[in-house]
């Protein structure tokens, strides 16, 4: 027989919520309000313009920044930061996009970064003296 293909889990903290301790999910988060503590969520997590999420760190597939989030970011996919997005933090991403707007202040690494090509010489540019 067929089976039904199931809805992802969504899970949602309206808000005037505020949680505090560890939080795991399987589905995906979304966060209008504000959360302290550890996120470690198996599907995508995304923090709106009133959201908050202050703690050691934030592991999710795919996160979407609008709001603040101050932690180490572990993203296995991708890293969003809107316009109104600030972010506070360390990240390791499998990609990055920043939108002009966006603060950031931390250490970036994209999970690729380790299959680079060695870094070149720069070559000499023209008319650059030392000092």
């Amino acid at each position: 027989m067929f089976k039904r293909k199931m809805a992802p889990q969504l899970t949602y903290l309206s808000q005037k919520t505020e949680f505090e301790g560890v939080l795991h999910g399987e589905g995906m988060l979304r966060v209008d309000g504000v959360i302290h503590g550890t996120v470690d969520i198996k599907g995508d997590v995304e923090i709106s313009s009133t959201g908050l999420i202050e703690g050691p760190e934030v592991k999710a597939h795919n996160i979407v920044v609008e709001g603040v989030l101050k932690a180490r970011v572990f993203a296995k996919g991708k890293l969003t930061l809107s316009r109104t997005a600030r972010l506070e933090g360390d990240v390791v991403a499998g990609s990055l996009e920043i939108e002009p707007g966006a603060y950031y202040t931390g250490y970036i690494e994209t999970c690729d970064a380790k299959s680079l090509p060695p870094a070149r010489e720069v070559p000499e540019l023209y008319g650059t003296t030392e000092v």
